[in-house]
């Protein structure tokens, strides 16, 4: 089935939009768009600079996708955005491009980005991930899938969001919040395990015990990071769950957030 466009819709000729596509009125996709099949633009959409939907992503009024960064570092070149397959985007959500010629801002797929939110450039969402209203990722932010991050949340440049995270809302993330953990307050902190969240995903029984564990030694017992990370590696279970929070910690560079 061909594109549904409204006449009032301003297209490039040089987009490329997919079947069964409907764009509403006033909505405008620039020329090196490529929008997938079965995409709904509801309307005044602004879709432009080298952003691809994949199929069957819905946005809603007065969203803006793909726009130039706001980095001042920003000195041309092809800034990329690629987005995935069944995303939301609600009203007034802003996704920018990369900053660095070549470089994408990627968002994966299945995400639901609800009203107000913003993602900066150079972020790398994956899927599965709820952004409450008015959530702000700041430049370089990677989150997780499944992670959940509440409205009014402010994520740092650089910082990390685990797999199936939870943000509580307003909170301020300065340092990485680990997988499986809930993060909360200004600056944010790691509370504890996000045990709705495993549930609701089929994690086992014995990885959410194990991962209760790995918080207490993490986060409780006064540790430094790299001993808390040792007595992970000797005393828990080889569990794809914990050897994953294992490199998590490994690989931060902000440091976690305690």
């Amino acid at each position: 089935m061909s594109a549904r466009i409204h006449p009032t819709a301003v297209i490039h000729i040089g987009a490329q939009i997919g079947p069964d596509c409907e764009i509403g009125p006033y909505c405008i996709v620039g020329e090196h768009v490529v929008v997938g099949p079965a995409c709904r633009l509801h309307s005044h959409v602004v879709i432009d600079g080298h952003t691809t939907l994949g199929r069957q992503n819905e946005v809603f009024p007065f969203a803006c996708l793909g726009m130039k960064t706001q980095d001042l570092k920003w000195q041309g070149g092809i800034n990329r955005t690629v987005i995935g397959d069944h995303n939301v985007f609600r009203e007034h959500v802003t996704v920018h491009a990369a900053t660095g010629d070549g470089d994408a801002t990627v968002v994966g797929s299945h995400n639901t980005i609800l009203a107000y939110c913003h993602v900066a450039h150079d972020c790398q969402l994956g899927s599965h991930i709820i952004m409450s209203n008015v959530a702000t990722l700041a430049g370089h932010v990677t989150v997780g899938d499944h992670a959940v991050i509440g409205g009014l949340a402010a994520v740092h440049q650089f910082c990390r969001i685990g797999k199936f995270s939870m943000i509580g809302g307003c909170s301020k993330v300065v340092q990485d919040i680990p997988p499986f953990m809930i993060g909360d307050g200004n600056p944010a902190e790691t509370r504890t395990i996000n045990k709705v969240g495993m549930e609701r995903h089929g994690v086992s029984e014995e990885a959410q015990a194990a991962m209760r564990q790995a918080y207490k030694i993490l986060f409780r017992e006064g540790l430094t990071v790299s001993n808390a990370l040792a007595k992970l590696e000797a005393d828990l279970p080889k569990l794809p769950e914990i050897e994953h929070l294992i490199d998590f910690a490994k690989t931060s560079q902000r440091g976690l957030a305690k």
